[in-house]
């Protein structure tokens, strides 16, 4: 593709050449007056800045209007171009509709969809990534069902149907005139697709994709897509896997959600190992950020501000949003062969804001929510029980209006940067933690994060009472909410007045496993400390297993201490996780190495946390008492897995 050519004046006329992986003249740039901070990133010429707008039709269909800048209705297409966007993805389903017709929600994405969206795309100047998930509704990483038309198919048939609905669909696409640039064959395929489960299946599958793209569109560039590089073995096993079965394609592609999926740190060692051992271009093909953590539409959101998914320094707000894509985009393109990013589902914003009734009726109707209630005719455990609307309208670059936020402006301030003076733009939170025998002592200042998403200290006032600040002070163990005002925003906390913690990295805070013991009793996979804030009880950091194979998961995770006092102790520890089948699970603690007390431990479902606790257990100086945990399980669907936190070691008396 050409370069985008900033802060020219002079109009340039659009060059548009449809067809699979064909050129076009991106219009001239005007300079733009914006109150956001960008730092300019240096970015290649072809770099990719995508946006996938699955639901777009859904969305127009439920009465969702768009607007530019200037406040007039427009195309969601052109306002796109018109802010620096250069690709628009969109997701194909084979046939997600019951035997009635009804859809299964999430836009009811089949190639149709794709032929329209594509050919609004074209004529706006923008290219089309075309993301083939060879099921009739979501694939992901925990989920890979085969089309309904295809069950029972052997593999040699399977491939078949695989290779004749790719070719048949791009020839939709480039029969409508539409400029295929990108061709996605899966989608987050990690260790699963369209119903297979063994990569010697699984790779056949990919080839037939990859074939039908290359007969068929063969300038379009072929991509593969993985998500969880926190995981970076398995990443890099992934891309080991393509390699000795010589799946042919162009692109590594992974997803990276900063709430869910490590650090950017992690994420260029990830795809720099892969470009550099295998040749191969590679990008991000799916990321996003809140702008808020309001929901807007009645119906849950991915990441709120209860569900803790605010990272490091991208508070959830506009400029937030802007600064956590801005860094994706960078960490990307300072890769030698980083090829693109792509944001997922930027537009997907309410219905409406009446009511939840209202919207239902909506979703159902036209397929603008997640999921509809008719979905659970292909997938009655998941969509069919929990269907609503859209998880991701807080995540959007519009707000519930269809008015373009600010942050929408980054992408045509990436080249030139636009260095406003930085001011604040929301509080960190406060975790306080005070020892029972200590008196407390509020900070007098905090941390607010600038706009330019460095930190600054500001005075607080708590809105606190000496008799409050008693109260907590004399409450035993508790943990508080607190707040108050720094400047003129709201300044929020946490005061956790607790016993003395007497393990060595009890939440494994520090990034590694200082102070514990890991041994593996089966053949685990994964074990050990893990970033992901949404999936950790205290902090940001657990300890994490997980492993594919049944029967594979059986560890013991312990702490072993002989400098301690003599008295009484109490030890605690929490776990959660799912996929786990049947388990035996529980906390113990060992003298001299003899199991002196055990205590049970369960896992049901991700974020449901359940706590064991030892209380009233002797100590003599002189010996050594060992905390630990002891987990087996047998697994089931894509392999068992868990998260372990808040270990405490605390004197009792």
């Amino acid at each position: 593709m050409k370069k985008l050519c900033l802060l020219l004046t002079l109009a340039l006329p659009v060059l548009l050449l449809c067809g699979c992986g064909a050129s076009s003249q991106a219009p001239a740039e005007e300079p733009i007056d914006s109150t956001l901070y960008v730092k300019s990133v240096d970015l290649p010429e072809d770099f990719i800045l995508g946006m996938d707008i699955s639901s777009l039709l859904a969305e127009e269909a439920s009465g969702v209007r768009y607007y530019n800048f200037d406040g007039q209705e427009q195309d969601l297409l052109q306002i796109l171009a018109d802010n620096g966007l250069t690709h628009i993805r969109v997701r194909v389903w084979n046939h997600p509709y019951d035997a009635d017709g009804n859809g299964y929600g999430g836009g009811n994405n089949d190639i149709e969809k794709a032929v329209e969206i594509g050919r609004r795309a074209t004529a706006a100047g923008l290219k089309l990534i075309v993301d083939f998930h060879y099921s009739d509704f979501w694939a992901d990483p925990g989920k890979q069902m085969v089309p309904a038309a295809w069950a029972g198919m052997d593999l040699e048939n399977k491939a078949q149907a695989v290779y004749d609905f790719t070719a048949d669909g791009l020839q939709k696409l480039t029969e409508a005139g539409v400029d295929v640039a990108m061709v996605q064959i899966g989608n987050e395929t990690n260790g699963a697709m369209c119903g297979e489960k063994r990569w010697v299946d699984i790779q056949e599958l990919m080839k037939a994709g990859s074939r039908a793209v290359r007969e068929t569109c063969p300038e379009a560039l072929v991509t593969i897509h993985f998500a969880n590089p926190e995981n970076a073995e398995s990443m890099l096993n992934y891309a080991s896997k393509l390699a000795y079965y010589s799946v042919d394609y162009d692109v590594f592609a992974s997803s990276y959600y900063p709430f869910w999926h490590g650090t950017l740190e992690n994420l260029a060692s990830v795809l720099s190992t892969v470009q550099e051992t295998y040749g191969k271009r590679v990008m991000v093909m799916e990321t996003s950020y809140a702008y808020t953590g309001a929901d807007t539409d009645f119906s849950g959101n991915s990441v709120s501000d209860e569900s803790g998914g605010i990272t490091k320094n991208y508070p959830f707000t506009v400029q937030g949003q802007a600064n956590a894509v801005r860094d994706v985009i960078e960490t990307v393109a300072s890769l030698d062969s980083g090829l693109g990013v792509c944001y997922w589902e930027g537009a997907w914003i309410t219905v409406g804001t009446e009511s939840w009734e209202a919207n239902h009726e909506l979703w159902e109707k036209y397929g603008s929510g997640w999921a509809s209630s008719y979905a659970a005719a292909y997938d009655p455990d998941d969509a069919g029980k929990y269907y609503g609307g859209s998880s991701w309208d807080n995540q959007a670059f519009f707000d519930a209006d269809g008015r373009p936020l600010e942050s929408l402006r980054l992408f045509r301030l990436l080249r030139t940067g636009n260095a406003v003076e930085p001011t604040p733009d929301a509080i960190r939170d406060t975790v306080l933690r005070v020892d029972l025998a200590d008196s407390i002592v509020l900070p007098e200042t905090v941390d607010a994060v600038m706009t330019d998403g460095s930190l600054r200290s500001v005075p607080v006032v708590w809105d606190l009472t000496e008799q409050e600040i008693a109260d907590m002070q004399n409450g035993g163990p508790a943990t508080y909410a607190i707040s108050g005002t720094a400047g003129d925003m709201e300044a929020r906390g946490t005061l956790t007045m607790a016993a003395f913690n007497y393990l060595e990295n009890p939440g494994f805070e520090s990034g590694d496993l200082s102070g514990w013991t890991v041994t593996d009793l089966g053949s685990t996979e994964q074990l050990w400390a893990e970033e992901k804030l949404t999936d950790s009880l205290e902090g940001t950091w657990h300890f994490h297993f997980w492993s594919p194979q049944p029967g594979s998961v059986e560890f013991t995770l312990e702490q072993s201490l002989d400098t301690l006092k003599t008295g009484n102790y109490r030890f605690a520890v929490s776990i959660m996780g799912g996929d786990c089948g049947e388990t035996e699970l529980y906390a113990y603690v060992k003298l001299d190495g003899e199991t002196v007390a055990t205590a049970p431990l369960k896992i049901t479902s991700y974020g449901e946390w359940d706590t064991a606790e030892l209380r009233d257990l002797p100590y003599e100086e002189g010996h050594t008492l060992t905390v630990g945990v002891y987990v087996k399980c047998q697994g089931e669907k894509s392999g068992a897995w868990g998260k372990i936190d808040g270990a405490e070691l605390t004197a009792e008396g």
